[in-house]
């Protein structure tokens, strides 16, 4: 299945300190309404799903026509990527569902309100993002959520874990911080080293395992995933077209690696070559690769 992603403005009722698109909340107006819907009909021409992003899509007062709008025009999936804080509302839940909606994607970066209210900036968004998976679940809705792991989070990616696992999600995705926007400013407090990240990686994905959940990393090289090479979303994310504020990137995959990501001189050495991406290109500008090191062939 090939995928729409539409954000549809950078506005945000969060500000978190990693967010990748820092000022554009700043520097761009949301697009307005017949913008989207263009882009709507440019995209289902080729893709089947669509997903709703941002910034935060859930906050815009036409928010639902949108839903519609999409549903009715022919996609068969329908996400929306979220902070989750509207879906604490019971009634706006079915109201989104009703529109059209098929999966939910929010975000959940602590396991106590003290650790996402700090990394989001947003006092008591935990408990709405939480009550917002709760209330979702109990609708019966497929429920995938995303971890951003940053300084301040990746010793607790277990109790994160153990959270989501309680919540009943279906998928968890822990996703390496990409250094820029907020999170580029902030890289010194923001940013942890890979290396130090890999165990509490995979005792998070653990957890899920054992549970049966769908669990994924992000941004993570396949040299930091022995015996969890299984779990790299870069091997299962399907083609995606972007369209953002002012571009369209017709190739996710294709830009990712070509712009986002980079590889080291080791790289070429690794049996995962082919298929794994590298990290994002800001880690080991500021690091460097002594951390990479090449898989040996079997």
């Amino acid at each position: 299945m090939k995928k729409a992603d539409l954000k549809v403005g950078f506005s945000c009722n969060n500000h978190c300190l990693f967010c990748v698109q820092g000022r554009k909340r700043i520097q761009f107006k949301d697009k307005d309404i017949k913008q989207i819907k263009k882009e709507m009909k440019e995209a289902v021409a080729e893709c089947d799903g669509i997903v709703f992003t941002g910034g935060e899509p859930t906050i815009r007062p036409d928010f639902l026509s949108l839903v519609s709008f999409a549903k009715n025009i022919g996609f068969k999936l329908i996400q929306i990527q979220s902070n989750g804080r509207m879906f604490s509302y019971p009634d706006f839940c079915k109201k989104t569902i009703r529109a059209g909606a098929t999966e939910f994607s929010p975000a959940l970066h602590g396991h106590i309100g003290e650790l996402h209210d700090y990394l989001t900036t947003a006092r008591g968004s935990f408990a709405q993002t939480v009550q917002g998976i709760r209330n979702l679940k109990l609708l019966g809705q497929e429920v995938i959520t995303n971890t951003v792991i940053t300084r301040s989070n990746y010793r607790h990616l277990p109790e994160i874990a153990e959270l989501l696992v309680s919540l009943d999600v279906d998928q968890y995705q822990f996703a390496f911080v990409h250094a820029t926007g907020n999170a580029g400013e902030n890289f010194e407090s923001i940013v942890p080293r890979m290396a130090l990240t890999e165990p509490y990686v995979k005792a998070g994905l653990d957890i899920g395992i054992k549970k049966k959940k769908v669990v994924m990393t992000e941004a993570i090289p396949f040299c930091f995933m022995k015996g969890y090479e299984d779990y790299v979303a870069e091997k299962y994310i399907p083609p995606t077209k972007i369209y953002d504020f002012k571009s369209v990137v017709e190739d996710f995959a294709e830009a990712r690696r070509k712009e986002g990501k980079m590889k080291g001189p080791q790289c070429a050495k690794c049996r995962h070559n082919a298929i794994c991406e590298g990290p994002w290109r800001e880690y080991p500008e500021k690091f460097g690769w002594k951390e990479f090191r090449a898989v040996g062939l079997k």
